[in-house]
């Protein structure tokens, strides 16, 4: 029903915007003499859209939150005082459940009671006068805001105004629910791991040599909760990915900015770009069914022992991964050094490739290693990757032909299963997140800080 009066409300908006744009013409005579009005038509068009469209639209989702509580207190009111005193909150809501269910016509596996029966009723009829006084109560609203804007057309009417000031409170508030939704995962996440930290100290937990969690039904904190393994396996794998992506796509954006003729640069630019989009999940999946392998017979022909999941084998697709990331930045960058640099090197009888190593690079390089910067914070945040192709082995050991364990592999393992979410044993993964959380937000704004530093430069 809801998509319906949705797809009603569209309808309604539509047809407002074509009255107001219609009227606006009007008043601007033959021709569609505009400058008769303060504002172009489609803009009156706009304003009476809006005006329709958003009272509407803010009491179907008052009404939608409203309405489960109060078809929850009808449920209650039906059900007799003697068994509402039994009831706690859970055999509450497997009431009101029933209920429900009961109404719907689904009914229930077992005889509902009396009590039950007349609740459902009760809660039928109240459910289909709801849905016609929702569906009333919202076409009246943008009817009248319809109306209400359509009288308010005039020649001198500020329409682009009020349209501009609604367009600019929309994106307020869209950039009000980006920050207030990252200040809620960090505030959850810090919260819990303050829980954590009662049952471990932050000193075992930053400077601890060992990750090995003992699991318990106390609730206390067994074994070792060390994250130096883990911190160091994060740093192993992602120092080989940027081995691997750093010189690869830095010469891939080198080649593209300064020798490759636009027909090429036109298709080879998007199709390297498509490796980001591709999911990590496959990139997992190649790692572990192509990757490993291969390094594993590579290192048996050699006469060196490598496992197929090893930290080189996660390191090695994860640079793959991250290659369009950094080749795109820095070709980016290359792209905004100024022609009058190159030009005053090649008048100087330096040549094509020599300009690019002692001036092109060097201007960039501020902007190439920012890009360097924010491809770490993605190497380091990666997940399915390592927990597919780095193998489990929470060692703290220098050796990246052998299996490693991650901050991400780690908490993942802790959170997966019927750990109890209050225990150490699964509160240590918010600590992990923090962690992992405040080295990436530490390497985007000193990257950010780079970029912004050199774009100011040359703008």
């Amino acid at each position: 029903m809801n998509l319906l009066l949705i797809a009603v409300l569209l309808a309604l908006i539509a047809i407002a915007y074509q009255i107001g744009l219609s009227q606006s013409r009007n008043l601007a005579g033959k021709g569609n003499n505009s400058a008769k009005l303060h504002s172009r038509p489609g803009y009156y068009g706009a304003l009476v859209a809006l005006w329709c469209g958003i009272p509407a639209f803010l009491i179907l989702i008052v009404w939608n939150i409203v309405e489960p509580n109060v078809l929850n207190h009808v449920v209650l009111n039906h059900v007799p005082a003697q068994v509402a005193a039994t009831l706690d909150a859970a055999s509450t809501d497997v009431l009101i459940n029933r209920v429900k269910a009961i109404a719907s016509g689904f009914g229930v596996t077992d005889t509902p009671a009396a009590y039950e029966l007349a609740a459902a009723e009760q809660l039928a009829k109240f459910q289909s006068i709801g849905t016609f006084a929702k569906i009333a109560v919202v076409i009246c609203a943008a009817l009248a805001g319809l109306v209400a804007a359509k009288k308010r057309i005039a020649t001198q009417f500020r329409a682009r105004n009020q349209v501009e000031k609604t367009i600019n409170v929309a994106l307020a508030l869209c950039s009000g629910v980006a920050i207030l939704t990252t200040i809620g995962i960090v505030m959850s996440m810090f919260s819990e791991a303050m829980r954590f930290f009662h049952f471990v100290s932050p000193l075992d937990f930053f400077f601890g040599t060992e990750w090995n969690p003992g699991f318990s039904t106390s609730g206390s904190a067994e074994g070792s909760y060390g994250l130096l393994p883990l911190l160091w396996g994060t740093l192993m794998v992602s120092g080989i990915a940027l081995l691997v992506a750093v010189p690869v796509g830095l010469m891939i954006a080198i080649y593209l900015a300064e020798y490759a003729s636009s027909g090429f640069r036109s298709w080879a630019k998007p199709t390297i770009e498509v490796l980001a989009g591709i999911p990590t999940i496959v990139y997992g999946v190649f790692a572990l069914m192509i990757i490993g392998p291969f390094f594993k017979m590579l290192g048996e022909s050699v006469g060196l022992h490598i496992n197929a999941t090893s930290a080189l084998t996660a390191g090695f697709v994860m640079g793959i991964m991250i290659i369009p990331f950094v080749s795109s930045l820095s070709d980016d960058i290359i792209t905004q050094v100024p022609r009058a640099l190159r030009d005053g090197s090649l008048g100087l009888g330096a040549t094509k490739s020599e300009t690019i190593r002692q001036v092109v690079i060097p201007a960039a390089l501020p902007g190439i290693i920012g890009a360097f910067l924010l491809a770490a914070s993605r190497a380091i945040g990666e997940t399915m990757i390592v927990v597919l192709a780095a193998g489990n082995s929470p060692l703290l050991h220098a050796n990246p032909l052998e299996a490693i364990s991650t901050v991400t592999i780690t908490i993942v393992n802790q959170l997966t299963g019927d750990t109890d979410f209050a225990s150490p044993q699964a509160l240590v993964a918010f600590a992990l997140g923090l962690t992992l959380f405040v080295i990436t937000l530490g390497l985007n704004i000193v990257a950010l800080y780079i970029v912004r530093k050199y774009r100011e430069q040359y703008d």
